[in-house]
């Protein structure tokens, strides 16, 4: 295998020293290593990060190849810094079988630029029906151990409890769209101020909330493991904050752009702000900046959802919800937490690695652990043009944006797949 020498690097924002990758993985973190066979990386002025893990990523394949392929997905996630992704279910055919779950885990395998772990539809087709096959999907080369049905709330009471049950025997997590259906028939956007402005039908928050604090009870009630994707709202933070304190088992989600745009976004009726749960005010805002600060939030997810031409250059009531994240959520991040590499990593890449448990991933640079990291040039600034972006998609709400930070290198177990921020294959 190759080896390669990090010079002068900062690893986790510590003090400048070398990193020697070999063998696929870390060999050495010092001052003035010597390695004459090794390809040199100059570190100077940049940071070493655990490779970023996101719990949250469509890689559309199979089904929609126009918008998204386990490849392109995972070169966007490279790209971003990224070692491993969650893959969601809602692909077509849906992933509620083994042999789904096999079929992204194996393209994965092939495309070799990140580890994708499939994440398993709760029901069968996202009907919200009767439960998929989660045991053979746990059993499977895959070894899904997160569920979810995104994009459609589990909305039944009692199936969610059943799901929650079922994976408790093997420690798996249900992962929930909380969104009580019948609250947001219709609705476009955050029910507020701008959607009585605009005339468009609001999407309260109470909708999210609602479920969040019936799930958190049944999650206590059956003592299993609950997962809340894309919390958008301040009254969601208190639930789980008191959910928490009572040693409820559950973990939460935030994604960058919940992080930084508001539902004003929505004036320009431009499609690419349409999003599902909606981008919410100014408030939300600040209570998941300090929810993320303080640990109610666990980690960051990019809900990355590529989409196809037609189905997002439209009119807003007729466009399908959801923007790309994997290529900026770390620019983001430093954009909204600003340097603060211990947080970043924590809530980018060991909890979202932990949560998942995907071993080998969101561990710290350091001798003798595997060498998946990224390095990051922090006082770079680029702007966000959608065509130069690695996504078969072009819906990034960032377009023309210039955020800082820019990835630099990416490794997954001591080979680059990023090099001098350009994808190596």
């Amino acid at each position: 295998m190759s080896a390669y020498l990090i010079t002068n690097v900062s690893v986790v924002g510590g003090p400048p020293t070398d990193l020697l990758i070999r063998d696929g993985v870390v060999a050495e973190v010092a001052d003035d290593l010597s390695a004459p066979d090794a390809t040199v990386v100059d570190g100077t002025g940049l940071v070493a990060l655990p490779g970023l893990v996101d719990l949250h990523t469509h890689l559309r394949e199979p089904g929609r190849e126009d918008a998204e392929t386990v490849e392109s997905g995972s070169r966007a996630a490279a790209l971003g810094g990224y070692t491993a992704v969650c893959a969601m279910a809602n692909t077509s055919p849906v992933a509620d079988t083994a042999g789904v779950v096999e079929q992204v885990w194996r393209l994965g395998r092939e495309a070799g630029l990140v580890d994708v772990q499939p994440i398993g539809a709760v029901t069968v087709g996202l009907a919200g029906e009767r439960l998929a096959e989660l045991g053979a999907m746990a059993d499977s080369a895959a070894r899904v151990r997160i569920f979810s049905d995104d994009g459609h709330c589990v909305a039944d009471p009692k199936l969610m409890r059943r799901a929650l049950e079922y994976v408790k025997a093997f420690d798996g997590i249900i992962a929930q769209h909380a969104e009580e259906p019948r609250l947001t028939e219709g609705a476009q956007m955050h029910e507020g101020e701008v959607s009585t402005r605009l005339g468009l039908i609001g999407w309260p928050a109470v909708a999210e909330e609602a479920i969040i604090a019936r799930d958190v009870l049944l999650a206590e009630h059956v003592g299993s493991r609950l997962h809340v994707c894309h919390v958008s709202t301040a009254g969601s933070v208190e639930v789980l904050r008191q959910a928490k304190a009572r040693g409820v088992r559950v973990t939460a989600e935030v994604t960058p752009h919940h992080l930084l745009l508001t539902d004003e976004r929505a004036e320009t009726y431009d499609p690419v702000f349409k999003v599902n749960p909606p981008l919410r005010t100014a408030a939300d805002i600040a209570a998941l900046r300090a929810a993320l600060a303080d640990g109610v939030i666990d980690i960051i997810a990019t809900d990355h959802a590529p989409h196809a031409v037609e189905d997002k250059e439209c009119e807003w009531a007729y466009a399908r919800p959801g923007m790309l994240g994997l290529e900026t959520a770390l620019s983001i991040a430093l954009d909204v937490l600003g340097p603060e590499w211990d947080l970043i990593a924590e809530r980018m890449s060991r909890t979202p690695a932990r949560i998942a448990g995907l071993t080998g991933h969101g561990v710290d640079p350091a001798p003798g652990v595997p060498a998946n990291l990224t390095v990051v040039d922090p006082a770079a600034r680029r702007t966000i043009e959608p065509a130069e972006l690695a996504s078969r998609s072009r819906n990034t709400p960032y377009a023309r944006m210039t955020l800082p930070g820019r990835i630099v290198a990416t490794f997954l177990r001591g080979e680059p797949t990023v090099l001098d921020g350009k994808a190596v294959k």
